[in-house]
């Protein structure tokens, strides 16, 4: 597998990034603000994560995806440790990430990857996204904050 970042003429794999977050209108715009990296596996993407800039010192790990049929195999691991990696490479101090209240896996492998939980915005995906989302049979209301200071 190779992790790079998706070349300035190419399409971001939205697809992907609609695994992670069902709003078009939000990945438009932190695409348009951060850096699209893209894993690929005989040139076929599989998985995606976007580096966002929030602060002078702080960048934000945003949608972390993996095709579905590769699910399972530490692929989503690999892009969250390549993401740290590029973070302290950019000079980063700080890595932060957000997930939800209902994204038992996804906190755990943030968790299992040296991120702590900070903090909590309330109601974030009441207030953010026209329609309900379900995880794991719990409804996605609160955005749970981690940060890795690296």
């Amino acid at each position: 597998m190779n992790i790079r970042k998706l070349n300035v003429n190419e399409q971001p794999p939205i697809n992907l990034l609609l695994l992670a977050d069902p709003s078009y209108e939000l990945i438009s715009e932190y695409l348009s603000r951060g850096e699209c990296f893209v894993a690929e596996v005989n040139h076929n993407i599989i998985g995606v994560f976007v580096l966002l800039p929030t602060r002078p010192s702080t960048v934000e790990l945003v949608n972390v995806a993996v095709a579905e049929e590769f699910h399972g195999k530490g692929i989503g691991k690999q892009l969250v440790l390549d993401a740290i990696q590029r973070a302290k490479l950019f000079g980063y101090t700080t890595i932060e990430i957000g997930t939800a209240n209902s994204s038992i896996n996804q906190l755990a492998l943030y968790q299992k990857c040296g991120f702590r939980i900070t903090g909590i915005d309330k109601d974030f995906f009441i207030k953010h996204y026209h329609e309900a989302i379900y995880e794991n049979g719990i409804q996605a209301v609160d955005m749970v904050r981690l940060s890795l200071d690296l």
